[in-house]
């Protein structure tokens, strides 16, 4: 079910990067399994699989859409990650 969710989140934010609420970017980044830690001045987003994947996130209620571009990037990236694994185990 999570990721049914962060599939529909993934979709909007690829349709429309404007006026995404933080929680909501929060939501779509720990529905792929990306974990959120508290930094000095932004929080950091970190993927615990692949550490490679890696972002910041502002704090502000209203984050710019640099932000939820970041993400779509950052998601897709780790799709690709995700297929070279799986190919060379198989």
């Amino acid at each position: 079910k999570l990721v049914s969710s962060g599939r529909k989140l993934l979709d909007q934010a690829r349709n429309c990067t404007a006026q995404w609420q933080k929680q909501k970017l929060e939501r779509l980044y720990t529905s792929f399994g990306f974990v959120i830690k508290n930094g000095s001045k932004h929080d950091i987003v970190k993927h615990p699989d692949f550490p490679q994947l890696r972002s910041t996130l502002p704090r502000h209620n209203v984050v710019n859409r640099v932000y939820v571009a970041q993400a779509v990037s950052l998601i897709e990236k780790l799709f690709s990650l995700e297929k070279e694994y799986h190919d060379q185990e198989n």
